[in-house]
């Protein structure tokens, strides 16, 4: 079963024809409270309803404190950019530290590599006699290389 959305239920035409008779008649009810309780059942509508919607033209007229309709539009907007800039600002952080992370493995993987290469040039130094000194240099990674390359 499919619901009603009941935000939209009356036209706005409806809700102004409704809230200006109200307003405008003053005098043909005994108070604003008798009026809303013989118009609500001729349209419809809930006691409740009709007192919400005299109630928010009066602070759209500015007759009565309170968040005016633009303003409330307005908030709504500001709330889902809000919402919005904080998601995006969470994918950057997780990519920061994901991008971090993996520098940090290469820059720990590059190290190792520099090791290696120290200690394969500090045994061949030692082997090497006449005074020769051979160091090896690797131009690609080290998986790749059949043979070392000697400079």
């Amino acid at each position: 079963m499919e619901r009603d959305n009941r935000a939209y239920r009356y036209s706005p035409e409806t809700r102004a024809r409704v809230v200006r008779m109200l307003l405008d008649n003053p005098g043909s009810y005994e108070s604003q409270t008798t009026a809303i309780n013989a118009i609500a059942p001729k349209i419809g509508g809930g006691r409740d309803t009709l007192r919400r919607w005299v109630q928010q033209e009066e602070t759209d007229a500015g007759r009565r404190d309170g968040v005016t309709s633009e303003e409330r539009v307005r908030i709504k907007e500001l709330e889902r950019e809000v919402r919005e800039l904080r998601q995006a600002n969470e994918i950057l952080k997780k990519a920061s530290a994901y991008f971090a992370q993996v520098e940090l493995v290469l820059c720990n993987s590059w190290l190792l590599r520099q090791k290696g290469a120290a200690a394969q040039h500090r045994k061949l130094r030692g082997s090497g006699g006449d005074g020769v000194v051979r160091s090896l240099v690797f131009s690609e990674p080290r998986s790749s290389l059949t043979t070392p390359v000697f400079s």
